[in-house]
C-alpha cells in the first residue's frame, strides 16, 4: 500500500510539472493571434492526443464507451463541456496578466474547490472528521494566499503599468481586475473537471469489469470529458478566427516554429491529464481530494519560477514582490495541509 501511495504521489508531481510548464511556449507565439494558438492547442490536446493514446493501448475502448453507464457518461460530458469554458478563461487570463499570476490564481482556486467539493459530493459524512477539518482548513488558508497574490498583482500594475514585461506573449493585455476575474472564473470551472472525474467513476468501473487496466479504464473518462470540453473551445476559436480575420496567419512564413510550440503546449498539458489519471487510483479512496492539490502545488511553484525567470516581476516594486512571495508561501502551506488530509 505504501509503495502505491509513493508511486501515486510521484505521478501527481510529474503531472504538476507538465501542467506548470505548458504555458511557457505562449511567451514566444506573439506572431499568431490567441485563437490561432488555442485552436491548435485544443485540437491536439483534447482530441488527437487522447484518441491516439486510447486507440494504441486499448482499441476495444470505443466499444466499451458506447455501452458505458448512460448517467455517468452524461455526467462526464456535462462536466467536460462546463470545464471547456474554464479553459477559454484560463487561456485568456495568461495573455491578460502573465504566466505567473494567471497560473497562481487558477491553480489555487482549482486546488481549493477541487479538494472540497469531491468530499461534499462523494463523502459528505467525512466533512467533520479529521480529514474533513483539514481540508476545510486548507481551503481557508488557500483563500488567504490568493488574496495576497491578487494584492501583489495590483501593486505591480500600478507601479509599472498594465502589461509590463510581456515579451512576445500571445494575446492582448487587460487590466488586472479583468485578468483576475478571468483567472478566478477559470479556477472555479476547472474544479468542475476534477468533480466530474470523481462522479464519472462508474465508467472506469465498467471498463475494468470489461477487462481494461486501471489506467486504460480511467482514460475512458478523460476522453469523454476532453472531447466535450473541446466543443466550447473550438467554437469560440472559430468565431474569433473569422471575426479577427486571423485564419490567414496559419499560412504565414516561419510557421513551423509556431506549430511546433503550440503542439508542445498540447503535449505537455494533455500528458499531464493522463499522468494525473494514473496517479489517482494509487492514492486511495480520496485520491481526487489529495492528488489534485499535490499536482497543482507542483504546477504552481514551477509556473511562478518560469514567470520570475522570464522577468514578469523584474520591474515590480519590492513591496509587490514581497506580497507575491508571501502569497505563494501561504498557498504552499495550504496545499501541504490538503495533502496531509489523506493521513
Amino acid at each position: 500500500m505504501e509503495s502505491r501511495l509513493v508511486a501515486g504521489s510521484l505521478l501527481a508531481i510529474l503531472s504538476g510539472i507538465m501542467n506548470g510548464s505548458f504555458t511557457l511556449p505562449m511567451r514566444f507565439l506573439g506572431r499568431w493571434e490567441w485563437e490561432n494558438v488555442w485552436s491548435l492547442f485544443i485540437a491536439v490536446s483534447c482530441l488527437l492526443m487522447p484518441t491516439a493514446i486510447i486507440s494504441a493501448i486499448a482499441p476495444q475502448s470505443w466499444t466499451i464507451i458506447a455501452h458505458a453507464p448512460v448517467h455517468a457518461t452524461w455526467t462526464a460530458i456535462s462536466a467536460g463541456f462546463i470545464w471547456g469554458f474554464g479553459a477559454i478563461m484560463f487561456g485568456q487570463s495568461v495573455s491578460a496578466i502573465g504566466i505567473s499570476l494567471a497560473n497562481t490564481f487558477v491553480l489555487a482556486t482549482s486546488s481549493a474547490l477541487g479538494s472540497l467539493l469531491p468530499m461534499l459530493l462523494l463523502a459528505p459524512h467525512r466533512l467533520f472528521s479529521h480529514t474533513g477539518r483539514m481540508i476545510l482548513g486548507g481551503v481557508a488558508i488557500e483563500v488567504t494566499g490568493i488574496a495576497l497574490c491578487g494584492a501583489a498583482g495590483q501593486q505591480r500594475d500600478k507601479a509599472v503599468g498594465v502589461g509590463a514585461e510581456r515579451g512576445d506573449l500571445v494575446g492582448h493585455v487587460r487590466p488586472m481586475g479583468v485578468g483576475l476575474l478571468l483567472a478566478l472564473g477559470a479556477g472555479v470551472l476547472s474544479a468542475v473537471f476534477n468533480i466530474g472525474f470523481g462522479l464519472a467513476q462508474p465508467i472506469a468501473e465498467y471498463g475494468r469489469a470489461a477487462g481494461l487496466s486501471e489506467f486504460c479504464s480511467t482514460n475512458l473518462i478523460w476522453w469523454i470529458m476532453l472531447a466535450a470540453g473541446s466543443v466550447a473551445n473550438l467554437a469560440f476559436c472559430v468565431y474569433l478566427l473569422f471575426r479577427n480575420h486571423s485564419m490567414a496567419k496559419f499560412k504565414q512564413s516561419g510557421g513551423l516554429r509556431l506549430y511546433s510550440l503550440s503542439t508542445l503546449m498540447a503535449v505537455l498539458w494533455g500528458g499531464s491529464i493522463f499522468v494525473y489519471g494514473a496517479a489517482v487510483p494509487r492514492l486511495g479512496p480520496l485520491g481526487t481530494a489529495i492528488g489534485w492539490p499535490l499536482s497543482l502545488a507542483t504546477g504552481l511553484l514551477l509556473a511562478n519560477a518560469i514567470g520570475i525567470g522570464l522577468g514578469e516581476w523584474r520591474r515590480a516594486p519590492t513591496r509587490a514582490r514581497g506580497w507575491m512571495y508571501s502569497g505563494i508561501a501561504v498557498l504552499l502551506i495550504a496545499i501541504a495541509v490538503l495533502s496531509r488530509a489523506n493521513y
